[in-house]
């Protein structure tokens, strides 16, 4: 068999690929249109808000690299950002308030990113983590956070002007919209010539130097969109909850998004929407249920056996399974 006849036949494949694909998010779009009417529509808010933070987290793992301890930051400053415009101007309606707390996490993760990605490994890790706990302190003390009792109270608004978000239905496709669009935006970045190099980087930096790629310029860039989708995923969660609180800045939910994304799978594009929705899900269950207290210690265990049995995630390990099987 030639080069020619291989090369058809890879091209064929991937073909075959993009039309599976392409299937199976036409089939969860579909979805995710009819479950508000199966499901409670708060519940499946709160699972898309976690599964678009874990994509913007992904996104820096994933296809970067880089390893952020402190990535609840982001999603906090979107949080608190919005809730402080509906709260004091709550004309402003929800979309601009979202747009404005998207564009806040982004100015942060600028700074932060300018700062850590000095530094690379455990060292960038820690940076991370140090500069999202003096945040943490920040809303803690500053007089328009609310301090421990956060912002809360603010009322969701109506969308565009004349559609009442206080209907969980119509706040449901509002932040599923977002929700799409958040993930088309990661997409896109992740399948761009910007992404490509973003994954050569990730794989050989000294390579892409080498190459003539200014290696900073572009972890930083994507440490940016990183941070704007994570405060998206913020910002929308605080209009559905109608709060801001500091549990969204504590370091714990940095731990909680290292989790859900290794939990679905580093890399896939669905892995950690899985991964996210595993924890919610769990969560939900053992807050309802006698173990409600054993919550944390249940979910490490599972973490630990994902590790050991599943080391690509859920939606890795369906992916090298269906392989194995038609090829």
């Amino acid at each position: 068999m030639n080069a020619q006849s291989l090369l058809a036949i890879a091209q064929q494949r991937g073909i075959l690929e993009q039309r599976q694909l392409n299937m199976l998010y036409i089939t969860l779009i579909a979805l995710g249109l009819i479950a508000p009417w199966i499901a409670y529509p708060v519940f499946l808010m709160k699972l898309l808000c976690f599964g678009l933070f874990a994509c913007s987290f992904n996104l820096l793992l994933g296809y970067t690299g880089l390893l952020s301890f402190g990535h609840a930051a982001f999603l906090a400053a979107g949080g608190y950002s919005t809730g402080y415009l509906l709260s004091q101007h709550p004309g402003i309606g929800p979309e601009l308030a979202i747009i404005g707390g998207t564009a806040a996490a982004a100015l942060v993760g600028a700074l932060f990113g300018a700062l850590a990605i000095r530094r690379q490994g455990i060292y960038f890790a820690m940076i991370t983590l140090a500069l999202a706990q003096l945040l943490y302190f920040l809303f803690l003390k500053a007089p328009f956070t609310g301090g421990e009792d956060g912002l809360h109270g603010f009322s969701r608004g109506k969308l565009l002007g004349f559609i009442d978000l206080t209907d969980n239905h119509a706040m449901y496709y509002f932040v599923l919209a977002i929700t799409m669009l958040g993930f088309a935006l990661v997409k896109r970045v992740v399948y761009s010539p910007f992404g490509q190099i973003l994954q050569a980087i990730r794989e050989n930096e000294d390579r892409a130097t080498s190459l003539g790629y200014n290696v900073s310029r572009y972890k930083w860039l994507a440490f940016v969109i990183s941070s704007g989708v994570a405060g998206l995923a913020g910002s929308t969660k605080a209009v559905v909850f109608q709060l801001a609180t500091l549990s969204d800045a504590h370091w714990h939910m940095s731990g909680e998004v290292v989790l859900m994304t290794l939990l679905g799978g580093v890399g896939p594009l669905l892995g950690p929407f899985v991964g996210a929705g595993i924890v919610v899900s769990l969560q939900h269950l053992l807050a309802q249920s006698p173990l409600g207290t054993w919550g944390t210690p249940i979910l490490g265990c599972i973490f630990v056996l994902c590790v050991l049995c599943f080391r690509s995630g859920v939606v890795g390990s369906i992916k090298l399974l269906v392989k194995k099987n038609f090829k």
